[in-house]
């Protein structure tokens, strides 16, 4: 090594030892022109993409086989369509959401740098969005110091999932004010509305009012009351999706970074759970044209199994899941129109709204229940009889109707279907005699199994309260 090189090398790392001068080293190796930081519009796609496809794994392996749409056959362990789902189930879940929702804050941050009013409000909806999934889905979690690992918080405390609720009504509110004057953001970087910010507003909005659904039997006076604000008194205030084409969906192009996670699996696997006969037999009995997308043909017909069924007496298989559908865009669905008009329906049919009816609201979720799917509404469809709304049905009937058409319109999306079973007990589904615990729908998953090590005192603080870490302790907003 030349002399006067190696010196020179020798120098640099004695400089990089002391304060100042590895203040000066770093400072002269600062681009003036770029971020230090992954700018917001680098960590939107990527976070959003992983969220969904997290979401769609767990939609077919849990949500799919809970709900009876699929029944993945067998007597083993760890057969979800008979509620028997291990402890370790919800690892992924966990871990998915939480890592995405340190780049959403980031994205809020990156906002901040830039003035960006948009990023900021899109960030506290995908907030917003993450963290419902994540209280929904075990209850009681960490969310005031939840993602401040960074800060030196590794073993965050649990908040109750009546105190997250009103938080989460915050950022919304927040988001609602931030979007009304923001700009639309990079095109590229946005795989939901391609960086229209209005639509980003209501995209917010309408989550705001399944959130106050979610909420209205446990906290009424509150979420009534706002229902009816959005709707009702401050409609222009609080734009929310108008059509199809607003809804909330990351639609797969089948191109890289947007290919379906489900494009990459086996045929094989893909056909291995069979349709279920409440999932097939609703569709054909109405005449519903999407069962062509959702389900193939068995000798000459469409034909479901069963679910629940008696250990040892598994039937034969019969219809599947189209492997069509693998590559489907429209399974990237995060709140669309069609359940939009169903909330409202509902709102309606008890009275907190009187901007539309209940009748409108109903078929217009039937309506674009299909349309959103390619199709047109065969005639007739409206007036059959398993369809048709008549106003002078008890409310627990109307209830009936609302949820089974908002069932097909929830279709492998998260696991909205089984949250909104948990809240409204609809649709009723048969129980077969496979079924544990006289047929009781489980009501959370298990914590991640490692917080019982990494983080027992506030995991033992945490079930104390709200109850045994198990799938039967019912979340806030389902307790009596």
């Amino acid at each position: 090594m030349n002399m006067r090189l190696k010196n020179y090398t020798i120098c640099l790392i004695l400089c990089l030892a002391v304060t100042s001068c590895k203040k000066g080293f770093q400072e002269l190796n600062v681009n003036p022109n770029t971020s230090e930081k992954a700018l917001p519009q680098a960590l939107l796609a990527p976070a959003i993409t992983s969220i969904v496809q997290a979401n769609m794994s767990r939609s077919q392996r849990l949500t799919n086989e809970l709900m009876q749409v699929t029944v993945d056959m067998g007597d083993t362990d760890g057969k979800v369509f008979r509620y028997d789902i291990r402890k370790s189930e919800g690892d992924y879940l966990w871990n998915s959401w939480y890592l995405e929702l340190s780049n959403f804050n980031d994205i809020y941050k990156g906002g901040e740098q830039l003035g960006s009013n948009s990023f900021k409000g899109i960030s506290l909806i995908c907030q917003t969005y993450v963290f419902s999934l994540l209280t929904d889905t075990y209850g009681d979690i960490p969310y005031f110091n939840a993602t401040k690992a960074k800060e030196g918080v590794f073993m965050p405390e649990f908040d109750r999932q009546e105190v997250i609720y009103p938080e989460l009504f915050k950022k919304l509110e927040m988001a609602n004010e931030l979007l009304k004057t923001g700009t639309n953001i990079p095109s590229a970087s946005d795989p939901l509305y391609a960086g229209n910010a209005a639509n980003w507003r209501k995209f917010g909005n309408t989550l705001y009012l399944r959130l106050l659904m979610r909420v209205s039997a446990k906290s009424p006076a509150l979420a009534v009351a706002k229902i009816k604000d959005i709707v009702d008194v401050n409609s222009a205030n609080y734009p929310i999706i108008s059509s199809n084409a607003e809804s909330a969906a990351l639609r797969w192009s089948g191109t890289a970074p947007y290919v379906s996670p489900f494009a990459t699996w086996r045929p094989a696997d893909w056909y291995t759970p069979k349709l279920a006969d409440f999932f097939v037999n609703n569709l054909k009995e109405w005449g519903d044209p999407r069962i062509a997308k959702w389900a193939t043909i068995y000798n000459g017909k469409y034909e479901g199994i069963p679910s629940g069924y008696p250990v040892g007496q598994a039937p034969e298989g019969k219809s599947t899941l189209p492997v069509a559908l693998q590559s489907e865009p429209l399974l990237g669905n995060i709140l669309n129109y069609a359940e939009l008009q169903f909330l409202l329906a509902e709102a309606a049919s008890k009275g907190w709204i009187t901007t539309g009816t209940a009748k409108g609201y109903y078929e217009n979720g039937v309506t674009s229940g299909i349309t959103y799917w390619g199709y047109a509404v065969p005639e007739n469809y409206l007036q059959g009889a398993d369809v048709k709304w008549t106003d002078n049905l008890a409310l627990e009937d109307k209830l009936e109707l609302i949820h089974l058409q908002k069932y097909y319109s929830l279709f492998m999306t998260d696991l909205e279907q089984w949250f909104e079973y948990r809240r409204t007990g609809h649709p009723q589904l048969p129980k077969g005699a496979g079924l544990p615990n006289g047929g009781q729908m489980p009501s959370r998953l298990n914590y991640p199994v490692y917080l019982q090590s990494t983080n027992s005192a506030n995991y033992s603080a945490a079930i104390a309260i709200q109850g045994a870490d198990d799938l039967y302790t019912k979340v806030w907003w389902q307790k009596p």
